[in-house]
């Protein structure tokens, strides 16, 4: 999943999946799936996607990270182009000769699948047009014959140091002392500033470095006395290099060798250079503030570029991944001032997520210090024993007295930069924001908006950012004296791979109308029906007054909302759709908005009591959004999904009241669906050919994780849809909610039962003969998730309909699909590049830069809006259909173009994209809680424990979605 990601968290993400501290990725890319607006994000860390009303209308993926940025202004958009056009690209040679294809050859032809073992690679694609692909990669160089040492690096005393940068500096001090040089360590080691250190040569033992400790801001070394850490450096291993290249050769007896101790090795020696040099955000991102100029996001935030270095397993070469990156920083700038923008540019701005964790430095004495919260109380309230003035006074008077400052803003909340045991409260004012510190907080809209303005640069920026800028600066152009000391180099060539254009699938509406689809994988609705129009029976249109004048309706009897809604459902018509009577028209007048009440619950129960006089629950309603209120949108899905059992669609008044035919049409394809209709279907053979041969379920699955500033113990969401007839459009769902950061599936035996009872139901009494998953969310060292945990629960959802001497066991394909990688590719030449210098849509990679052994693609199947695309890595980790390379990737790009909420093919496959929108869905209902409120409290705080946020949560999600709405498409 997604730390989708607050917001991937993909969060993420979906983790938006708002972008915290581990680096902003905008390419959301997952088609925009509502009427009209353009270019969906994912952010990481925080959650996934957005209201169906934020969304675009197509498939945005918007790369990461540009070329540089033209000061705190907007920065410099560069023109689309092919990338290095003016270089000639030559097919590595190790793929030329055709080595990949020999091995793969080799590999045994399986039977039935080992279930503790991913399937091998059973061949390489040929369908398409082929071309050449440059992909940010780059060879990298190992001696031979030379072994790695590892150790690992105990810090006495513990207390202090659970934060990262008291341990970066201890390393710091600790390189500068005798005692490490005296042991040899100086230019022989690399070390991840923690617990792991890799030697070039073995080391003595016993190795012990006493570091006398103090701060930045601390004259040093401090006195005899005073504070010192010890490091006790302890061998753990050897590491031999060289099984790296039988690895990458394809030795067969290294086909299951675990290379990821070398890996992580390799990974750590890299870092040395930029872990020096750059601030260092996540895992392996390195972000150079005298690289590139800072981006102001406003509230109080900025963006910065950085790179992204990983090294990765490839046929016959060990590589590093490079990508650039871009995340949000502090603004070095007063704590009062900081405060106060990010408060005014962010509607129930949460004070404590904001502060919390940030170095400051005082300005009256000039010491640094950590805010550990923010307290209820302001200067003029918080009174406290002064001893030096002997009776209690306010902290204004304190400052007034004791340094002679008179407080500006006695008013702002004070700031605890105490300890566990003690707290100490500070004005706001009399701190300074220390440079260099990421945001790990979730991103607001505006945040979020301009990240995307910042962050999306075309694929010939990025490129040239990564070759010009990115491996100087990661160390990797001029290797420093640890890279030398190990013999590691990196090539200065990107990879040049083998890729191919697939074929467009083809789709149609009713009457077997097919529309033209071009060379953006996108068409048109004009002059066709969906393939089955659904009937609008009872239809109530709710119109949301909130204060704003502008471009909103009158009200609930505004002849111009009536001209408006009948011309929606003139469209309906036009499409195909069965229009029953006249709708009951609403109007909700909200209350203002106060900062006392961030989640609008006010607000939420004025829709309430609005929705209560309809005397029949509607078939559906349309909700008339006055504006992009999150809090808004999010409770009223959770009022109408849960409590009332109402299917919603909501749209901008300020859109639909332009009566554009574009944008009735596109809320026309949420309707249907949600009211059990078909938009369209697939008619491509090959992927038709392999549905019709055996009934056939195709299943999406997603988890979403509490992203940062949401409250400690909130749970994590799991979503799973499936498809249940031979047009593989309508994807029922159902959601739970689940521990907190739990990246399994709890309840998955559950959740199967309930989309296999679904399949049998609507296909009179027949189960499935194939089951074909695509689980979203799972990262690449979690895949053992899948397959030690998942796997066996979804078999115990099919022995349950086993009968007597016949047990039920439909063929199980398993296929992980991941958007949260650093892989980009680029053309190499203008005739196979789209306009913007990025890939085609329908172009797919399995050779060069995929797994030596395993069976693994990338695939990007849409046209990008914006930036430099990214396409999805699928990975088959089971398969019992015994899919050849052609069958899976022709089939997953087939179904990219059946998402039902857009009218083109979108970056994900469309059974996981509806269970992330289905994750995003329950977010909703948590929404309190992801935003860090807990109890009746405006914040969470210490006294709140995870088991209470538990029952909170289970409060707010009550018995999930409603009975009368849960088995539809209800999250569309």
């Amino acid at each position: 999943m997604s730390q989708r990601g607050g917001y991937r968290g993909r969060g993420a993400r979906g983790g938006p999946r708002g972008a915290g501290g581990g680096g902003f990725d905008s390419s959301r890319g997952r088609g925009s799936p509502d009427a009209g607006r353009g270019g969906a994000f994912r952010g990481s860390g925080s959650g996934r996607g957005s209201p169906d009303f934020h969304r675009g209308f197509g498939s945005s993926d918007s790369g990461r990270g540009g070329r540089g940025f033209g000061g705190r202004g907007r920065p410099p958009r560069a023109r689309g182009g092919v990338f290095m056009s003016d270089r000639p690209a030559r097919i590595d040679d190790r793929i030329a000769n055709n080595s990949d294809k020999a091995l793969v050859s080799s590999f045994p032809t399986q039977g039935r699948q080992d279930p503790d073992e991913m399937p091998l690679r059973p061949d390489f694609g040929t369908a398409g047009t082929e071309i050449k692909l440059r992909a940010n990669f780059f060879p990298v160089r190992i001696p031979k014959d030379v072994l790695l040492y590892e150790y690992d690096v105990a810090i006495a005393p513990t207390a202090g140091t659970s934060a990262r940068r008291v341990k970066r500096r201890i390393y710091q001090l600790a390189e500068k002392t005798p005692a490490w040089k005296r042991a040899g360590l100086l230019g022989q080691v690399a070390h991840d500033s923690s617990a792991k250190l890799i030697a070039a040569k073995k080391l003595p033992e016993p190795l012990t470095i006493k570091v006398p400790y103090y701060d930045e801001d601390e004259q040093g070394p401090p006195a005899t006395g005073g504070k010192e850490y010890t490091l006790t450096i302890k061998f753990i291993q050897e590491i031999d290099p060289s099984c790296i290249a039988k690895y990458t050769g394809g030795d067969p007896q290294y086909r299951n060798f675990d290379i990821l101790p070398v890996i992580s090795a390799l990974n750590v020696i890299m870092a040395s250079s930029p872990g020096r040099t750059g601030v260092v955000v996540g895992r392996n991102k390195y972000f150079f503030r005298d690289a590139a100029v800072p981006f102001s996001l406003g509230g109080g935030l900025e963006a910065l570029k950085g790179f992204y270095f990983s090294v990765r397993p490839a046929h016959h070469q060990l590589m590093v991944n490079v990508n650039v990156c871009t995340t949000a920083f502090y603004v070095e700038q007063n704590l009062a001032d900081a405060m106060i923008e990010f408060r005014d540019a962010t509607f129930g701005a949460r004070m404590n997520a904001f502060c919390k964790g940030v170095r400051v430095q005082t300005t009256h004495l000039g010491r640094r210090r950590t805010i550990r919260d923010v307290s209820r109380f302001n200067a003029k309230q918080y009174k406290f024993r002064a001893d030096e003035f002997g009776q209690d006074v306010t902290v204004e008077e304190y400052f007034r007295r004791k340094y002679n400052i008179q407080l500006r803003r006695p008013q702002m909340p004070l700031v605890n930069v105490g300890g566990k045991d003690k707290a100490i409260f500070l004005p706001p004012e009399v701190c300074k924001i220390l440079p260099d510190q990421p945001y790990r907080g979730k991103l607001s809209d505006q945040h979020t908006a301009n990240m995307i303005i910042t962050a999306c640069q075309p694929p010939n920026a990025n490129g040239e950012a990564i070759v010009n800028q990115g491996l100087d600066r990661l160390g990797f152009q001029s290797p420093g004296a640890v890279l030398q000391a190990f013999g590691v180099g990196v090539g200065q060539e990107m990879a040049v791979v083998p890729g191919r254009i697939l074929p467009t699938p083809g789709i149609k509406y009713s009457q077997n109308n097919s529309p033209a689809i071009d060379g953006k994988a996108s068409w048109n609705l004009r002059g066709v029906k969906f393939a089955v129009g659904a009937a609008i029976g009872k239809m109530a249109v709710l119109v949301i007054k909130d204060g704003k004048q502008r471009d909103e309706f009158a009200g609930a009897n505004d002849p111009e909302l009536r001209e408006v809604v009948t011309g929606f459902r003139r469209m309906c018509t036009t499409s195909g759709m069965r229009v029953g009577e006249e709708p009951v028209y609403l109007e909700a007048r909200l209350p203002p908005k106060d900062h006392n009440d961030p989640m609008r619950k006010q607000a939420i129960d004025s829709i309430r009591q609005v929705l209560r006089t309809l005397k029949t629950r509607p078939d559906i309603v349309m909700v008339m959004l006055a504006d992009s209120d999150s809090a808004v949108y999010d409770g009223l899905k959770h009022l109408c999904d849960v409590f009332l059992g109402v299917t919603t669609v909501c749209v901008h008044s300020s859109k639909i009241k332009k009566k554009s035919p574009q944008y009735y049409a596109n809320v026309a394809l949420k309707f249907n669906m949600k009211l059990g209709g078909v938009n369209h279907s697939l008619s491509d053979p090959s992927s038709v050919r392999w549905l019709s041969a055996m009934s056939t379920m195709i299943v999406g699955m997603d988890v979403t994780h509490p992203g940062p500033g949401s409250a400690k113990g909130t749970p994590s969401i799991a979503a799973v849809v499936a498809s249940f007839d031979n047009q593989y459009a309508q994807y029922p769902g159902c959601l739970e909610i689940q521990e907190t950061k739990k990246e399994m599936i709890t309840k998955l035996k559950d959740m199967m039962v309930t989309r296999l009872e679904t399949f049998k139901n609507r296909n009179k009494g027949t189960l499935p003969g194939r089951v074909l998953v695509y689980r979203d969310g799972v990262s690449e060292g979690q895949f053992n998730i899948v397959l030690g945990e998942e796997y066996p629960e979804i078999l115990k959802a099919f022995h349950k309909y086993d009968k007597p001497k016949q047990p039920y066991r439909p063929k199980l394909t398993i296929v992980i699909c991941g958007k949260r990688h650093h892989t980009r590719f680029y053309p190499t030449e203008e005739s196979t590049a789209a306009g913007d210098g990025n890939p085609r849509p329908g172009t797919v990679v399995d050779r060069g830069v995929t797994a030596v052994y395993h069976f693994d693609f990338f695939l990007q199947a849409h046209g990008g809006l914006q930036g430099t695309t990214r396409p999805t890595h699928y990975y088959v980790v089971h398969d019992e259909n015994a899919f050849k390379a052609d069958q899976i990737q022709g089939l997953t790009h087939a179904l990219s173009f059946m998402f039902s909420r857009a009218t083109k093919g979108v970056s994900l496959v469309s059974p996981a994209y509806y269970a992330d929108i289905a994750c995003e869905r329950g977010r909703c209902y948590l929404r309190k809680l992801l935003h860090g409120i807990a109890g009746d409290g405006m914040t969470t705080s210490g006294s709140v424990s995870e088991e209470d946020v538990m029952k909170e949560a289970m409060n707010l999600w009550r018995d999930g979605v409603h009975k009368d709405i849960k088995n539809t498409m209800f999250y569309l």
